[in-house]
């Protein structure tokens, strides 16, 4: 995530108190330390609090604040919701652990800075890219192993309904899309016993690697009683779109992602039911990213979305 500089707070500044004060005084061994802010774009107004001379940073998302397509929510109930998510995924994984909310200030959500590079870079790079998709595999399946529920099938189907909703396709592609995955729910491929928490938005963005081990952040969209294929789907999803993006050809991210859900994989039989279902989530993956997008790529993407649920006809 990438921040500018936008302004540095002194002592009297209500919020630069109440983090002096409150979240970091433990961290600090100056109290009158000026605080530089740094701002990046987000969903919401997200910044960066650096506590001079303290070598010390936090980061405040303000959900008061959306500066996305959705406008109308509960910004305190968002809030809070984060905050749990991000406390319950830090006792299993590697998180931007969350020191505080505050109401009063827009909103607050008071998280861990994490220094670092993040997994965009590495796709870009193609450094060691195996290397820390690998340990991501690894944090993903440890989360999901130890986050068991029940498991809600029609939230999926509800989900991507949602997300062909705001694409605003026309009338026969959207009539395509909704012939296959009525296909998809009647068959029994996304059964199963047993749903688990999702990080839900792994965009690679969202993961930063930091003295060579991975740190999830932004678990604001994070769901329960998914299906764990879900996150496997949106990654390899986002994979395609950054080889086809930055490298000339989404066919380059195969061996990645050969190697990612192996990694997920505890054996050959689980290998091969991942592998199954993973064409649905990577739909979704696909058509998220289409969101984003304009002309021929968005295209090309809601084309692949459509050619990934064609899986079932395989079946």
């Amino acid at each position: 995530m990438a921040y500018q500089y936008v302004n540095t707070l002194s002592s009297g500044n209500p919020f630069r108190d109440w983090l002096v004060e409150k979240v970091v005084t433990d961290r600090l061994k100056n109290k009158h330390c000026l605080v530089d802010v740094y701002k990046s774009n987000s969903s919401h107004t997200v910044c960066k609090y650096h506590f001079k001379g303290q070598h010390y940073s936090v980061v405040a998302k303000f959900f008061s604040e959306p500066t996305g397509q959705l406008k109308n929510y509960n910004a305190y109930k968002g809030m809070m919701k984060e905050y749990r998510n991000l406390e319950r995924a830090s006792s299993i994984i590697n998180v931007a652990k969350p020191l505080a909310v505050n109401k009063k200030f827009n909103c607050a959500l008071v998280t861990e800075y994490i220094p670092g590079k993040s997994l965009g870079w590495y796709i870009k790079h193609e450094k060691k890219l195996d290397e820390r998709l690998t340990a991501i595999a690894h944090m993903l399946r440890r989360l999901h192993d130890n986050t068991t529920s029940s498991y809600n099938k029609e939230n999926e189907f509800k989900n991507y309904h949602e997300v062909l909703g705001h694409l605003k396709l026309d009338h026969d592609t959207r009539k395509t899309f909704n012939k296959l995955l009525g296909k998809w729910w009647y068959s029994s491929w996304l059964d199963r016993e047993c749903g688990c928490m999702v990080h839900r938005d792994v965009n690679p963005s969202n993961y930063i690697f930091y003295k060579g081990k991975p740190y999830a952040i932004d678990f604001e969209s994070s769901w329960s009683h998914a299906h764990p294929v879900r996150d496997l789907g949106i990654l390899t999803a986002e994979l395609k779109n950054e080889f086809k993006w930055y490298k000339g050809g989404s066919w380059k991210a195969e061996p990645y992602i050969g190697n990612f859900l192996w990694e997920y994989s505890n054996d050959e039989k689980d290998f091969t039911y991942i592998t199954k279902v993973l064409p649905f989530f990577m739909s979704i993956g696909l058509l998220r990213s289409a969101r984003i997008h304009r002309g021929s790529h968005r295209n090309y993407l809601i084309k692949e979305a459509r050619k990934c649920l064609k899986a079932i006809n395989k079946g």
